[in-house]
Formats: structure tokens, C-alpha cells, sequence
């Protein structure tokens, strides 16, 4: 089941976000990686910024978040994790296609450039890669994110996203 989550349900996400973002270890520049991924208070910020998360429940226990976030012209999907104990199941495909039948504005997504897996993910469930240019002008614009994230992350579209 799909549910939009609550503030009862934050201590959850940010544990399922730190939990999964240990894949990104070793894959991710060093100068970017940090323990935790995420703290309690960029999670706290990113929800203040409009980032809504939806969860899949397994029976009670949520076992994948995904944000959403309106920006204008477009929507993005930001911090999609499932716990690694729950991953190749469905569930982030299942948050993917929920998500995205909340909006019909174009989605962005960004990701680390290196995390290979991710990248075609998104790829298997119907986006693409923009190209080198839009990818700077997109973070620049909908992201708040440092230079060297920039450098180091790339951007995939829907389809109906036109530059």
C-alpha cells in the first residue's frame, strides 16, 4: 500500500534515507560522502522546502519513501530509497508510477553520475538523460546544491519534458 506520510512517520524516512544511501558509499566522491547521508535537519529543511514523502507499507511497516516536489513548471521526485533489505522487490517502481500520476507537469530527477543502478532504473520505468547542458541549467535552477554536486550528478526527464 501507498500512503502519504506523516510527521509520526519522519524518524522512519530519515532511517530508510541513510540506510539505502549506504550504496552510494564508494560510489559517490569522497569529498561528498558524510555520516549520516542525511541528517535529522536536511530532512527537516527538505520537507520545509516542499518536499512531500509518500511511503510503501508492507502490512505496517514502510519499506520505501519517495518525495515529490512542486517547482513551478515541473515536478521533481527527490530522495527515493528503499531499505536494502527490500530492494529488486517492486516497491520503488510502485512509488515511481504513484508519484508520477500525482502530477502532469514534467518530472526531473537527479542522481550521482556514478550510481550506474539508479540511472537505469530510471531509465527502465520511461526517463532520460538530458544532455550535459540542460543537466547544468536544471540544477541549477530547481536544485539548491553545491557546485561540486553539480559536477558530479547528472538529471533524467520524463517524456513529456521538453527543454
Amino acid at each position: 500500500m501507498i500512503a502519504r506520510t506523516t510527521q509520526k512517520d519522519f524518524v522512519h524516512i530519515y532511517k530508510i534515507i541513510n540506510d539505502a544511501a549506504s550504496a552510494y558509499k564508494g560510489i559517490i566522491p569522497a569529498d561528498m560522502w558524510h555520516e549520516p547521508y542525511m541528517s535529522e535537519d536536511e530532512l527537516k529543511n527538505q520537507i520545509d522546502d516542499g518536499v512531500k514523502f509518500w511511503c510503501y507499507l508492507d502490512k505496517v511497516n514502510i519499506v520505501g519513501v519517495m518525495g515529490i516536489q512542486d517547482k513551478s513548471d515541473v515536478t521533481l521526485i527527490r530522495h527515493a530509497y528503499v531499505p536494502t533489505t527490500e530492494r529488486n522487490k517492486g516497491i520503488g517502481g510502485e512509488l515511481l508510477r504513484h508519484l508520477s500520476e500525482l502530477t502532469t507537469k514534467p518530472i526531473l530527477i537527479g542522481t550521482w553520475a556514478d550510481a550506474s543502478w539508479a540511472i537505469n532504473f530510471y531509465k527502465k520505468h520511461g526517463f532520460h538523460l538530458v544532455t550535459l547542458e540542460d543537466k547544468e541549467k536544471l540544477l541549477r535552477k530547481y536544485w539548491t546544491i553545491s557546485l561540486r554536486q553539480i559536477e558530479t550528478s547528472v538529471v533524467l526527464a520524463s517524456p513529456n519534458w521538453r527543454n
